[in-house]
């Protein structure tokens, strides 16, 4: 190994209406170590949710890593191990069809990101029997629903 501490992180991302109420959860282990995180938006969609669970894991390290990331995001994993992100930085963020890349500042904040740590993608299935990720979308949906009860209780709803 380079030094660097390995790091595995799980992700995913939520969305209760697409665009809609939106939450993301992280499990984050280094060793014996286990942080979980999450987070929500009022207004979002399913894939800003699962590019910002990889972000928001990735900011809790506070050094260079070589982090496995697990996600059931294609969107997400496959940006990465099809290269489709680089592409996108070359061309000025648009795609192909010349079309501006959607949620551009997330990606390239998570390509910053990537690129201070050693990332690796792994794509998991989603709503399987792998349980950090099971873990990951019950803490994205648990967030949803902390959020709906804060705008409940008060005098705006979601």
């Amino acid at each position: 190994m380079n030094g660097k501490k390995q790091v595995t992180l799980y992700t995913d991302g939520a969305c209760s209406g697409n665009p809609g109420v939106g939450g993301w959860g992280v499990v984050l282990l280094y060793g014996e170590h286990r942080g979980e995180f999450s987070g929500a938006e009022a207004e979002t969609t399913n894939n800003r949710m699962e590019l910002t669970a990889v972000l928001e894991g990735l900011k809790k390290l506070k050094y260079p890593c070589k982090v496995d990331i697990y996600s059931d995001s294609s969107y997400t994993v496959n940006a990465f191990l099809k290269g489709w992100i680089y592409a996108w930085e070359k061309s000025g963020w648009k795609k192909a069809d010349g079309k501006p890349v959607l949620n551009a500042e997330l990606w390239r904040e998570l390509l910053s990101l990537v690129r201070i740590h050693e990332a690796e993608f792994h794509w998991v299935k989603g709503h399987a029997e792998n349980e950090l990720n099971n873990r990951c979308d019950e803490l994205a949906r648990a967030a949803i629903a902390a959020l709906r009860t804060a705008y409940n209780s008060g005098s705006e709803g979601i």
